[in-house]
């Protein structure tokens, strides 16, 4: 890597104005307070003077904005794993469908429990941090594409399990169960009870995060989505982010100075899996209803999209990529499919029968072509800023080597490879026996070749 050159003029000037953290912070807070006056006053705005401006751009609705965050805290839970401890988890959904599922079950008509959500959720915690822990104790030797091929798998399982377990017949001792519905099978669990405070006020007697009031949903959403940031920035700076950040680099470098590898990454799991169990939570409470479909390996991937979309360890970053993810997919596709869809329809129409590709193009819709556009953004960031959009100072460097001495450094791959040549060349062309100059040739024999 070869240093670069300390940027100069108006660019420096933008990087240090945005680099200051107290600066950071206060656009941080300028920005949550512009987003909770525009969910609040959405609606008014969306059918007001600037309907003009709402209908020709896609700005997202108060729905959107509640997706966003709550893929945002699954993101900053799977970051834990990924991008704090270096662990990669391909089945995270899983543990979104033990919170979801714990909700579900405690309250719902489906066993008549009607547990208040404030309670429910902690439970929902729990139970998805136990599962991620029973889930790390037997993989704690794998590594790599081993752990990612078993964390798949049980990613995978969790989602039949919540679609096959309507109908259990099991005894147990005294325990009889015959034709006992858990989850709700395919058809899913409906209605699930939201989180309710008995606030009166212009809304009624009580009020109600559910998808039937986004406004106070949101805003439920967006205080627990700056509760776990600030969580994960403490455990970011803790002794135990520390660790992480050591085994990420290297575990037995990490396990050889002292640091207790085995309880790091048992708590690395523990602790992105009950984000994404409390998450699970909200997301059964605020839509009433939950199906198996929901829960399909597509989300592994897409939250995994975001932190790398984001830069992988960054928190900020992880955020970002979130929103970007599914402002992409629920406001932006939609919208330029509305410009899109009908002229490659009426393009597939006019064409010549061949096989496939005519049904594809007579039935196509942008939408169903998120996953492609997700790999060719991927393909861009890995050649041309492979470290994120927001990625953490030292694997910047890393990559860049800002911030590094010249001295320091070797040279990209490029200039190592031409130096390492010429080199080589170098001391072919001196004469045999001069001082650093290669041998004579040998044989396989060990005799001097011919």
């Amino acid at each position: 890597m070869t240093a670069e050159a300390a940027p100069s003029g108006s660019r420096w000037r933008l990087r240090a104005a945005f680099g200051d953290p107290r600066r950071q912070i206060r656009i941080v807070a300028a920005l949550v307070v512009v987003t909770i006056i525009y969910a609040a006053f959405y609606n008014d705005l969306r059918q007001g003077a600037l309907r003009p401006l709402f209908d020709v751009l896609p700005f997202p609705s108060t729905n959107t904005l509640i997706v966003m965050c709550y893929y945002a805290i699954l993101a900053l839970g799977l970051n834990i794993v990924v991008g704090f401890a270096g662990l990669l988890d391909l089945g995270y959904v899983a543990f979104y469908v033990f919170g979801a599922y714990t909700t579900a079950i405690l309250a719902s008509p489906l066993h008549d429990n009607h547990v208040p959500w404030w309670i429910v959720v902690w439970i929902a915690v729990f139970i998805a941090a136990l599962a991620g822990v029973l889930l790390g104790a037997p993989t704690l030797r794998l590594r790599g594409d081993y752990l990612a091929i078993v964390t798949l798998g049980f990613g995978e399982i969790m989602p039949v399990l919540a679609r096959n377990l309507d109908n259990i017949t099991l005894t147990i001792g005294p325990l009889v169960l015959t034709n006992f519905n858990l989850t709700g099978g395919n058809i899913g669990v409906n209605p699930i009870d939201p989180p309710i405070l008995p606030i009166p006020g212009p809304w009624g007697d009580e009020l109600v995060f559910s998808n039937q009031n986004p406004v106070a949903s949101f805003y439920l959403i967006l205080v627990l989505l700056l509760l776990v940031f600030g969580v994960c920035v403490r455990l970011r700076d803790s002794r135990l982010g520390r660790a992480w950040m050591a085994i990420r680099e290297d575990e037995t470098a990490a396990a050889s100075m002292g640091i207790d590898t085995v309880s790091a990454k048992l708590l690395a799991f523990g602790l992105g899996a009950s984000f994404s169990g409390f998450t699970g939570a909200f997301f059964g409470a605020y839509s009433t209803a939950i199906f198996p479909s929901s829960f399909s390996f597509a989300v592994s991937i897409s939250i995994l999209i975001m932190i790398v979309l984001g830069g992988m360890g960054s928190l900020r970053g992880v955020v970002l990529g979130a929103f970007a993810i599914r402002y992409l997919s629920d406001e932006l596709l939609p919208y330029l499919g509305g410009f899109v869809d009908e002229p490659v329809r009426a393009f597939g129409s006019v064409l010549p029968e061949i096989p496939i590709l005519t049904q594809r193009l007579e039935e196509f819709t942008l939408t169903s072509y998120n996953f492609l556009l997700y790999g060719v953004i991927l393909i861009l960031m890995m050649l041309y800023r492979p470290e994120g959009l927001l990625p953490v100072a030292t694997r910047k460097a890393e990559l860049h080597g800002e911030g590094i001495a010249a001295e320091a450094t070797f040279g990209t791959a490029d200039e190592v490879a031409e130096a390492a040549t010429a080199f080589e060349a170098s001391i072919h062309d001196l004469p045999t026996g001069a001082p650093g100059a290669l041998p004579a040739d040998t044989d396989d024999e060990g005799g001097t070749g011919r």
